[in-house]
Formats: structure tokens, C-alpha cells, sequence
């Protein structure tokens, strides 16, 4: 990989001479937003083989199947264009696939209708690998969620919040529910809040030998609606969900097991309080056991439970408690010899990974020091190794690693500082590993187990030639200690003419949530080239993060505790302060632009930061917490009814008569998650006070604000304000 980095570099860096000879070409919106110029070409949806010496990968012609050993095509497992079988009517195009567990069939998506962020409904079908045959597997309608049984012989999945089975010999449906119902009972899948802040969808799990599901169901009766409008007819129509705000009544949870072969439903007893999360459920290696995740409504603790899906019988596995809160782990493994389990947590002050006996004791600590584990990629356990990633070098980076179950032999897979992923075979003799930092696109590379590269499959060369000749690749990385006495780190982007006996504008780019991570030492696409597009037009453009953000252990993080947005918003101003005071900053030209909690942030900072932020744009942005749904918001601030100044102190729409510089607010009217209510609310607020501003409204627009030239337009809309107002 060294090597092959090293190439790139020399590369880049004959393009960069030659680009400089004839004039470094010009980013324009059009090439980031309409064209695609800048999109990196990448491995998609990579699956491994049960022998571990195969895997397949999605194209357009079908599923292709491949030797980890070469990294050379062995044969067209499925092939889309096949026109075999459904009377000869052409395939439609398929966008995920899942095999069953013997290999013999293929569970193909297609058709996905989005209904919030993470959930949609589509249309499925099976292949049959020997017959080369293409079956729809439902005429009555989509599905959401469809799962091949361990054994291959059944489906299961959701639709209009009722859970179903469907025999795929005689493609025959069975109705396991019947009570769910839209804003009341749902079945299979989990409510609008749950999806949104636990990233949980799937709400049913196969028992090991198919003969169980168990599933959880909501009661979201008492949850308070909200209504949103959508415009295009002559009268708009009235979108009501339910959204648990901060404070408000949630969604009951039960969680059920029903067995296929008596047909009969058994409700588990995960305890008599009602205001508490389920949100992970798993079932282990035994086919009969079921592993429960359950927390307190303030998520300060988290137990694990044991459940006999049998008897109903329950007992609890291990608990965990903080002063603050308990992030949901990011893994919970339960090994094949069924007596142990991995579990990532936060409890020595950093994220690392534990090994636990099924009686919940602790076995050993296997990660330790002052760095965070990530994720971890592959567990052998034959060998007894881990793969994982950390941000043992710097929180910028994110390294690859291998250690043993004892927690020692540890060897690092890095080759060069950037970022790191890896899929592991099964069996993890080989992985596939992506690997970019801030000016190179993700390369993709086939290795063996001790990190020796066989192949690589995606390079991306053309990318990087057309960065050079756009002059983008000049993000440079620092930190600087604030007054508080902690360093921050920062990513920098300077003009390609910089001279720094001159004065530039500064523009800056936060998010700044818990946990969440800007400053990355990754290839970053949409906002990274409109970032070089304006510093081409002559601007520096700063990214930092503050107090609160990832990466740096759980203090660091969490210091921002019932008081969200106070240390983030002062960290913005002092960022701004301490780049103003640089003899080539203009400090009468500071701005500032977020979306999300960066948008709440930017705006939170130019009210508060009035005398150094010069404009700031915010993009969707939560203006009062009192408004955002409350697994979020209470995990960092309690409930309203318990910290109400830890709502109200640093609540934009209460600085509304602080506004003294040029302001854009941005929203779209389809927001299911910052609803439009709190842009319409700083709108109220700022009239009130008599402060002029700039607002731009997007209808039926959701959070993410996209779909046909809208990007583009939004783009266009903030580049234009800040060449007008910077």
C-alpha cells in the first residue's frame, strides 16, 4: 500500500506542475452537484462467500462472484439481464441482495420508496441459484424488511404495521399480526423515534433454527402527533405522525416470540415501567435464548437481559450506569462457543472492547489506553484475533489493528495516516480493505490476513488526476488550545494563491454534536469541492471541533452534559477569535454555515458571537430543544420538566434581539425530523426583535433537502449570499 500511495503522490504531483504551467481549472457547482465530475467510483455491497475464499459484489449486469485469493472474477452468480423467466418481461433494476444461509437462494431488492430516513417499503424477489429463475415473491403489495429464514425455506416481513411469513415453495402468506394500525400499533419494526435516534428499523429476528420469531410492538397511542402539509394540488395534503417531543409521552414496547409451529404468541416480561427503550434485541447462538437491551428513559443505564423463549423467563446478564449517559454499544457479539460476548462501552473513560462470560462477569478489558475503538471489522475465533479500528494514532485518523482475544499480540494494518475500513471474509483469512485521507479518494484493496496486499481493485487514479487539475488536495490539518486550556483540532483549506502578507475573508464549516466528527483525515466529497470552489474565489475556509465531539474519549464528549450547545457555541466564537487575530485573516470577515445541529450552532454563534461572526448560513436547524424528539434531546440535556434552563440558555430563538450581522436560514417544509416549526418560530422571534434577514423555504422538502436540481439550487443560493455578504 506504501508503495502504492507513494506512486499517487508522485502522481499528483506531476498533474499539479503541469495544472500550475497552464492555470489551475475552476470548480463549479455544476461539476459538484450536476455532472458527477468528483464522484469516486467504489466496490458496492460487498458479501462474503460461506467457504471465506469467495466473495460477490453488486453490478449492473448482476451479482459477481470472485476468488479473495487473486481478486479475479470466478463467475456470474446472478445476472440481471437475464430475460429467462418471468415470460420473458425484463428484470427490474435491483439495489441489495442477501443469500441464504446454504447459498441456494438470493433475496433481491428492488423498487425502494423511502418513508423516513432509514425505513421504505419495496418489492422482492428470489433467485434460485441451480434453476437460474427469477420469482416475485408478493403480488399483494410491497413489503418493508423482508428476511430469509436461517434455513432458506421462508421470508418474513412487514406490511401496514402487521408482521407476515411467506412459504417461498408455495409463496403462500401467513398473517402473525393483526392490530397494527398507522399511529397506534405497529408490528415487526420500530416507530419514527426509535429509527431516528437508535438506527433501528428492523424490529423482528429469525431464531437460529427458524422455527421463532421475536419481535417487538409498539403502542404509539398516546405519543402526540404532528402534522405536516404538502403542496402541489389544488388543496395540500396533511402528513400526521407521531413525534414524541423532549418531555412528551413515548411509544410502550413489548417484545414478543412467536412460534411457527404451534402458531402461538408469547409476550416476554421485560419489567412493569412503560417510559424505558428496548433498543437492541439479538437472539444468541442458543436457538432458545433471546439477549435483551433494555434503558431508563434518561439512558444514564443500560442492562443487558437474558430471555428463555420458551418459559418467558428472564434474567438480567450485566448492567452499566453513568453519571451522564450510556451510548447504545456499537457492538454486542455473541461468540460461537457460546459462552462468551463482546461488548463495546465507554466505562474506563474511552470506547473499548470487553469480553464477558454468559453469567456477566467480566472476563478482561482486551483494548486499553487513552483512544477510542471505532468498530471492529472481523473476529476470528478459531485463531482467537480481533480486528478493529481506533483512533489510536490521533482522533483525525481511524487505523486498522489486529489483537488477540487476551489482549495482547497486538499488530497494527496501517500502512499511511488517513482513514481505514475493512470487510473480513468469513473466517477472516482475507479482508477488503478502503482506505483515503483528506486529499486522496478511497482506494480499495484485497489483503490476507496479516495485512499483505493480493490485489487492488479500486483505485481511483482518475479521480486523483482530476483533483489535480482542479487544484483541490491543499487540506491541511492543526489544532490550537483554547482558552479553557484543551486543543482543538482543525482542518484548514487556504486559497491556491495564498500569500500571507495579504487579508482573506474566513469562512467556517461546524457541526459540532456529541460525538459526531469533522475534522477527519478522509476523503470527503460534497462539501470538500465546494469548500476548494471557494477558496479558489478567495476565501480560507476553517472546519474545527469543539467540546462535545468524538473521537476523544468519553470527558471530552460528554463534558457538554445538560448543558447542549454552551461550550460548542463558545468554542466557535474562540475559533473564530484565535483565526481572526492571524495577521492574513480580515477579522471584520469571519462567516459561518452548518446544517443540522450545525445549523442550530451557526446560529446560535452569530447571536451570541455578534461582535466576530460577520454572516452565518444555517440549514435546518433546531432552534429550541423544547421542540426536538426526546430520546435525542434528553440523552444530553434530561427532560425539559428536569433541566429547563439547560433548554432555554442556549435556545437560539431566545437571542433573536442579538442579531447584528447578515443571517440566511434555510429549511425544507418536509422535515419530519428538525421540524419546519422552528424555523417559523426564529422567524416570529426575529420580527419581533425588527432583525432583517435572509430565508430561503424548500416545499416538501425533508431533511436532507435533495431530489432533481434542488442541491444545486441550494448551492447556488449559498454561494451566492456568501460572495454578497462575506
Amino acid at each position: 500500500m506504501k508503495k502504492l500511495l507513494l506512486t499517487f503522490a508522485c502522481m499528483a504531483t506531476l498533474f499539479s506542475s503541469v495544472v500550475l504551467a497552464q492555470g489551475t481549472k475552476q470548480i463549479t457547482l455544476e461539476d459538484i452537484w450536476a455532472s458527477g465530475k468528483f464522484y469516486p467510483q467504489s466496490v458496492m455491497d460487498i458479501r462474503s462467500m460461506n467457504d471465506g475464499e469467495h466473495y460477490c459484489i453488486r453490478t449492473r449486469q448482476g451479482i459477481e462472484k470472485y476468488a479473495y485469493k487473486t481478486g479475479e472474477r470466478v463467475e456470474l452468480v446472478c445476472n440481471f439481464t437475464a430475460k429467462q423467466s418471468l415470460k420473458a418481461k425484463p428484470l427490474p433494476p435491483f439495489s441489495d441482495y442477501t443469500f441464504s444461509a446454504d447459498e441456494q437462494k438470493i433475496l433481491l431488492e428492488t423498487g425502494f420508496e423511502p418513508i423516513y430516513r432509514h425505513s421504505g417499503v419495496a418489492d422482492y424477489y428470489i433467485y434460485d441459484v441451480k434453476e437460474q429463475s427469477f420469482t416475485k415473491i408478493s403480488v399483494n403489495g410491497k413489503q418493508r424488511l423482508t428476511t430469509l429464514s436461517p434455513d432458506g425455506k421462508m421470508v418474513a416481513f412487514v406490511r401496514d404495521n402487521n408482521l407476515y411469513t411467506l412459504d417461498l415453495a408455495t409463496l403462500e402468506e401467513h398473517q402473525i399480526t393483526s392490530d397494527g394500525k398507522m399511529n397506534e400499533i405497529i408490528n415487526g419494526t420500530t416507530d419514527w423515534v426509535y429509527e431516528e435516534e437508535f438506527a433501528i428499523t428492523q424490529g423482528f429476528y429469525w431464531s437460529p433454527d427458524s422455527k421463532k420469531i421475536a419481535f417487538y410492538r409498539f403502542d404509539e397511542s398516546k405519543v402526540k402527533e404532528f402534522t405536516m402539509q404538502y403542496w402541489g394540488e389544488l388543496y395540500p395534503d396533511n402528513y400526521t405522525y407521531k413525534y414524541p417531543k423532549a418531555g412528551e409521552d413515548n411509544s410502550v414496547v413489548d417484545v414478543l416470540v412467536y412460534d411457527l409451529a404451534t402458531g402461538k404468541t408469547l409476550k416476554l416480561d421485560i419489567g412493569s415501567q412503560n417510559d424505558q427503550y428496548m433498543p437492541r434485541m439479538q437472539w444468541t447462538n442458543d436457538a432458545n435464548t433471546l439477549a435483551l437491551m433494555r434503558m431508563n428513559r434518561l439512558q444514564n443505564k443500560m442492562e443487558l437481559l437474558l430471555a428463555d423463549a420458551a418459559s418467558g423467563a428472564i434474567r438480567p446478564l450485566l448492567t452499566e450506569t453513568s453519571d451522564t449517559y450510556v451510548d447504545v454499544p456499537d457492538t454486542w457479539v455473541f461468540l460461537k462457543d457460546g459462552k462468551h460476548m463482546l461488548l463495546t462501552s465507554e466505562k474506563d473513560g474511552y470506547n473499548h472492547i470487553y469480553m464477558y462470560d454468559l453469567q456477566g462477569n467480566l472476563v478482561r478489558q482486551i483494548t486499553n489506553g487513552t483512544f477510542d475503538v471505532k468498530a471492529i471489522c472481523g473476529i476470528d475465533e478459531k485463531k482467537g484475533n480481533i480486528y478493529y479500528t481506533s483512533h489510536e494514532s490521533s482522533p483525525i485518523n481511524t487505523d486498522l489493528y489486529m489483537i488477540d482475544f487476551k489482549g495482547k499480540k497486538k499488530v497494527s494494518l496501517t500502512q499511511e495516516k488517513g482513514t481505514y475500513s475493512a470487510a473480513f471474509s468469513k473466517g477472516c483469512k482475507y479482508y477488503i480493505q478502503t482506505y483515503s485521507n483528506a486529499n486522496h479518494a478511497p482506494v480499495y484493496t484485497l489483503h490476507d490476513s496479516k495485512g499483505k496486499m493480493v490485489k487492488v481493485l479500486e483505485d481511483n487514479a482518475q479521480l486523483q488526476q482530476t483533483m489535480a487539475e482542479y487544484g483541490a488536495g491543499r487540506k491541511q490539518f492543526g489544532s490550537f488550545k483554547a482558552s479553557h486550556g484543551t486543543e482543538l483540532n482543525y482542518y484548514m483549506i487556504l486559497p491556491p494563491d495564498f500569500d500571507s502578507t495579504k487579508q482573506y475573508p474566513l469562512f467556517f464549516f461546524v457541526y459540532g454534536g456529541p460525538g459526531n466528527q469533522q475534522v477527519n483525515n478522509s476523503y470527503g466529497y460534497m462539501d470538500y469541492f465546494w469548500h476548494h470552489m471557494l477558496s479558489q474565489k478567495g476565501y480560507i475556509v476553517c472546519c474545527f471541533d469543539g467540546r462535545g465531539t468524538g473521537g476523544r474519549g468519553a470527558a471530552f464528549k460528554k463534558c457538554t452534559y445538560k448543558n447542549l450547545g454552551k461550550y460548542e457555541c463558545e468554542d466557535a466564537i474562540e475559533a473564530a477569535r484565535y483565526f481572526g487575530a492571524k495577521s492574513w485573516v480580515d477579522e471584520s470577515r469571519i462567516g459561518i454555515f452548518g446544517w443540522s445541529f450545525g445549523g442550530y450552532l451557526s446560529t446560535l454563534s452569530i447571536l451570541k458571537g455578534n461582535d466576530v461572526f460577520k454572516s452565518a448560513i444555517a440549514v435546518a436547524p433546531v432552534t429550541t430543544w423544547r421542540y426536538y424528539d426526546n430520546i435525542y434531546t434528553e440523552r444530553f440535556l434530561q427532560r425539559p420538566q428536569d433541566n429547563a434552563q439547560g433548554y432555554d440558555l442556549n435556545s437560539p430563538i431566545n437571542y433573536a434581539d442579538q442579531l447584528k450581522g447578515n443571517y440566511l436560514l434555510i429549511h425544507g417544509t418536509g422535515d419530519d425530523n428538525v421540524h419546519f416549526q422552528n424555523a417559523l418560530d426564529l422567524i416570529t422571534a426575529l420580527n419581533k426583535a425588527n432583525k432583517q434577514f435572509e430565508m430561503r423555504v424548500y416545499p416538501n422538502k425533508n431533511h436532507s433537502i435533495y431530489g432533481g436540481n434542488t442541491r444545486l439550487n441550494l448551492y447556488e443560493l449559498m454561494t451566492d449570499f456568501i460572495l454578497r455578504k462575506l
